[in-house]
């Protein structure tokens, strides 16, 4: 029996990278899945397989969780088909790169509603059935830009910063109903880049980036997913409120 066994988890942005390996694992773990993406249809239809194989129920569902209505009727359909939602695990994100005085409103909108305002309207969804059911856990990726301040990220700083003020609230309010919510800050992962031109051109990390990391590489999808496993199971049912750094012990 996995550690996730009876549970349905809703996955938002499953479809690549630290998204595609936790939903994996939660699969891998017992959990049935609402798996959620924006874009690259079969992309998300390829974790679909893979979660399946392993025994997982899946739905899918394309949708833009910075809208939302869709977020309402994305959660609704999850409720229909499973009855419950015990863990909302927020994948989401924009990691635009401008200089402060080149970000335009538009993208400083943009930013906000992918990072901040999709966990607050997925959160708003699903915690009322938490609450009837005194069960959950919220876990939202946060990455380096929830830990630091980094130049021509203003928009992701800011917004990423909102986002663990944003768990810390929930935690606060929903822990009378043994709902619990945490943050993941992922530092240098190996994932694949959407817009390399925000990194310079660049797929990878530079040495000097990797010098940065005391255990001297940069970490897997996996080892991510290790960390949301942790936090959505009753292994960690006294961890609520709190900033995981999954990052070899960059910025300690």
């Amino acid at each position: 029996m996995g550690q996730l066994t009876g549970k349905t988890a809703l996955v938002a942005g499953a479809g690549r990278n630290n998204g595609k390996a936790i939903s994996i694992a939660f699969a891998r773990e017992g959990a049935d899945l609402i798996l959620v993406a924006r874009e690259k249809k079969d992309s998300l239809s390829e974790v679909v397989t893979e979660c399946e194989k392993l025994g997982a129920k899946v739905l899918p569902v394309m949708g833009d969780v910075s809208d939302h209505q869709q977020v309402e009727r994305l959660v609704q359909q999850g409720l229909d088909r499973f009855g419950q939602i015990d863990v909302l695990m927020h994948c989401a994100g924009r990691r635009a790169h401008q200089d402060f005085w080149q970000i335009s409103y538009e993208e400083w909108d943009k930013t906000f509603a992918v990072n901040l305002n999709s966990l607050f309207y997925l959160a708003k969804a699903v915690v009322p059935s938490m609450m009837k059911r005194k069960t959950g856990s919220i876990i939202a990726l946060g990455g380096q830009a929830s830990v630091t301040s980094q130049s021509q990220r203003a928009h992701v700083i800011s917004s990423k910063h909102g986002l663990f003020g944003l768990i810390k609230a929930l935690a606060l309010e929903l822990g009378p109903y043994n709902v619990r919510a945490n943050l993941i800050a992922l530092m240098t992962i190996e994932n694949v880049r959407a817009n390399p031109e925000w990194y310079g051109g660049h797929s990878g990390y530079s040495a000097e980036d990797i010098a940065s990391i005391p255990l001297k590489r940069p970490g897997k999808p996996q080892e991510v997913a290790n960390v949301a496993v942790f936090l959505a199971s009753e292994q960690s049912s006294y961890v609520t409120g709190d900033r995981v750094l999954c990052g070899g012990g960059r910025y300690m």
